[in-house]
This record gives structure tokens, sequence and C-alpha cells, in this order.
């Protein structure tokens, strides 16, 4: 692809130095005779590789103009500006290095010595987005083989309680469909989806026997139970990378108003995504058969929600579940 150059001078003869000097050598070149006419240029033409800028202009100069360009919300906030300048001003560099400048050119320029710096930038900006290229496609590996990995683990605690099969991906989809709605952008949604496949890891360390008994539990296996989330929180705090997925396993079981376990959190203190999946949990909880009965209607698991609002629920995120029930999308 040809690189695509960008001359703002208001001096008519540097502007036509310039362009026949670098199309010469094969650039696509666009003249332009002030900072306006730039940002004007801007509103309806792709992005440039690189904006060649004389720093004194009338009406805008060339760093007011870069200031204009970066308040922009368009690819072209991000172009590297190298300045041109006929003076030998070291406060004019630093303020344009200040500004993101990537170079500085002196006037009257070389024509080979234009030729090349703009080549090396060019050179130089290209291999900088093939790096973040690569950094981006081995960043997305490396999170599709994370999210492979937890969902394993997810399928394996499910698999220890003989009624729950799927809990942990059902919960992760609530929460994120809750997250979603609340405003979270993307990047949450996915953070908090991996926090609830991952939320019950601490079963891991509750005994079968204490999981999948029918009927009622008593105060001692009760007390295995309520261990699960102090282990899934230890497990989790190993993983450095993403220290957040410890919340959502530490801290679903706490309540709003305080009596939740293991450390009787409550409103705020309570972390935000573990808010978030303490209201997924308990649907699906209240939705699926269990070893000790049977799934309940849909209009009582309603009713049990809208009664936990402000006690056992954030009242925010309650309201959004029962949204979601009222919708009809879950039966």
């Amino acid at each position: 692809m040809i690189p695509h150059i960008i001359v703002v001078d208001d001096d008519p003869i540097i502007l036509k130095s310039a362009w026949n000097t670098l199309t010469n050598v094969g650039f696509r070149v666009a003249v332009l005779k002030s900072g306006k006419a730039l940002l004007e240029y801007t509103q309806d033409n792709p992005v440039a590789d690189i904006i060649l800028m004389d720093i004194s202009m009338p009406e805008m100069d060339g760093f007011e103009t870069v200031k204009e360009l970066k308040r922009s919300g368009s690819g072209w906030r991000e172009t590297p500006v190298i300045f041109l300048t006929g003076n030998e001003d070291e406060d004019a560099e630093t303020r344009g290095l200040s500004l993101g400048a990537m170079d500085f050119i002196r006037k009257p320029f070389v024509a080979n010595v234009l030729i090349l710096r703009v080549k090396h930038a060019v050179e130089l900006i290209r291999l900088q987005k093939n790096l973040e290229g690569m950094v981006e496609e081995k960043t997305r590996e490396n999170e599709n083989l994370f999210l492979h990995v937890v969902e394993s683990l997810a399928d394996a605690i499910d698999a220890k309680d003989n009624y729950t099969k799927g809990h942990s991906g059902r919960v992760a989809a609530y929460s994120k469909e809750i997250a979603k709605r609340y405003g979270y952008d993307e990047k949450r949604q996915e953070k908090i989806f991996m926090m609830g496949l991952l939320h019950d890891v601490g079963k891991i360390g509750v005994p079968d026997e204490v999981i999948n008994k029918p009927g009622r539990l008593t105060d001692e296996e009760f007390a295995k139970i309520k261990k699960h989330p102090g282990i899934g929180g230890k497990i989790l705090d190993n993983i450095r990378e993403m220290p957040e997925l410890a919340a959502g396993a530490k801290w679903h079981h706490e309540r709003y108003d305080g009596k939740g376990y293991p450390e009787g959190l409550s409103g705020d203190d309570i972390p935000e995504e573990a808010r978030i999946i303490a209201v997924a949990d308990a649907f699906d909880a209240m939705t699926s058969t269990r070893s000790y009965r049977g799934a309940l209607p849909i209009e009582e698991v309603r009713r049990e929600i809208e009664k936990g609002k402000g006690n056992q629920f954030d009242p925010k995120f309650a309201d959004i579940m029962l949204e979601i029930i009222d919708e009809g999308e879950i039966q």
C-alpha cells in the first residue's frame, strides 16, 4: 500500500517543493494551506500515514492544530505528526514533543533528507503496527486458551454435583447479561462471565457426599459447604494476571444486608461483580433440580427475587434479573 502523506504549510513554495519531492519517490501526497484546512480534510478522507505540519501559520498554528486533532473522536487523533520549522527553538521542540510529535524537520529542507526522514518514519510506524497486530493476535490466542481452561474447570466443578450440570455456565451467562444491561463494556462483560464460570471453584474442597446429600444438611455439613467461598478465593488469588476472578468466588454468598458469608459484608462493600453473580446464582439454584428438591416454578422464583431486594440482593441487580424474567425468555 502506497504511504499517504499530508503536508500542511502556509507557504506555497514549501508545499510545491514537498509535493514534488515526495511524489517523485512514490508517496501519495496531499497539500493543505492551513490547520483549519487539515481539520476539514479529516472529516471526509481516510486517515493518512503521516502529517508534515508547519508550526508558524496564521489563524491556527501547528501546535493548536495538533491539539484539535487529538480532541477529535476519529482515527486521525493517532496520526503521527512531524513538525516543519524554520527556527532552532528548543522551547518549540519541547512543546511539540510534549504534544506527541514524532520528529522535527528544518526548513528549507534538503530533498534527500526529507525523503529519508519520511521513509524512516513510515517504516517505523508500519513496524509498530505489525508488532501491535502480533501482540493483539497472541493476546486473543491466550485469552481463548484461558477461557477453554476455565470452561473445563467449571465442568469439573459441576460434575461433583449430580444435579447441577451446567450450573456454572448458566450463572456465567446470566451474570454477563445482567452486566450488559447495567452498562458494562464488552471487556468487563467477558471478565464477569469468567468470574461466573469459576464462582463455585471452592466446592473442589467440599466432600462429594455433602454436596450430593438428599434432604436437610446438618449444622456440621452446612459449615463445610460454607467454606467453599473462602477455598475458591484462595485458589483464584493465585491467578495474578486476573486478581478480580477471586472476588466472584469469595463473595457471591454475601448478602446485601450483611447477613451472608464468609465475611458478613454488606451493601457496596461487597464487590459489584459479586453482587451480580449472587442474583444470577440464586436464580439458577431456584430454577434447577437439586438433591433436596425439584425446580421451582418461575412465578415463585420471581416472588423470591422480589422479596430478596434490599436484603439478600442489591436492588438494582435484582430488578435487572426480574426484567429478564418478565421478558419471558427464561421459562
